[in-house]
């Protein structure tokens, strides 16, 4: 594949060239070269690490997460495990975060109950004299 330029690498990878310049300050994606002008010039490696990138961060990696695995993916004594862990871990810290909203959804939703709505007062809102009340005086 051809060099191309930053416009046509956003283009490829389906983002704004302001995500390509990000991306490159947090070193996760660098020019293969430069123009006697100055102007960046990509790979179609750096298609597929672009895309590697976002698909990524669709599934909740950070960006730090993302980079070791970049490093381990171009690292030739790197195993496939050690990739996985990144991706049991990764599944580890999704179950306990969906718990932690499941219990925060279970309050929301007691409070929600025990509101009149409607055409009542706002005096008589559980929710707000919930999220007022003094939490020493529970």
């Amino acid at each position: 594949m051809a060099a191309m330029a930053i416009g046509q690498l956003a283009r490829a990878g389906n983002v704004n060239i302001d995500t390509v310049r990000y991306y490159e300050r947090k070193n996760l994606l660098l020019p293969d070269a430069r123009t006697q002008s100055g102007y960046r010039q990509y790979s179609g490696d750096s298609v597929r690490r672009l895309r590697f990138i976002r698909k990524a961060q669709g599934l909740g990696f950070s960006l730090k997460e993302i980079g070791k695995m970049l490093d381990i993916s171009t690292n030739t004594d790197a195993e496939c495990g050690n990739i996985k862990q990144y991706a049991e871990k990764k599944i580890t810290d999704i179950q306990a975060r969906i718990s932690d909203l499941e219990k925060i959804c279970g309050g929301l939703k007691q409070i929600a109950k025990a509101c009149p709505g409607g055409d009542s007062p706002l005096e008589n809102c559980t929710i707000l004299e919930h999220f007022y009340k003094n939490e020493a005086s529970q």
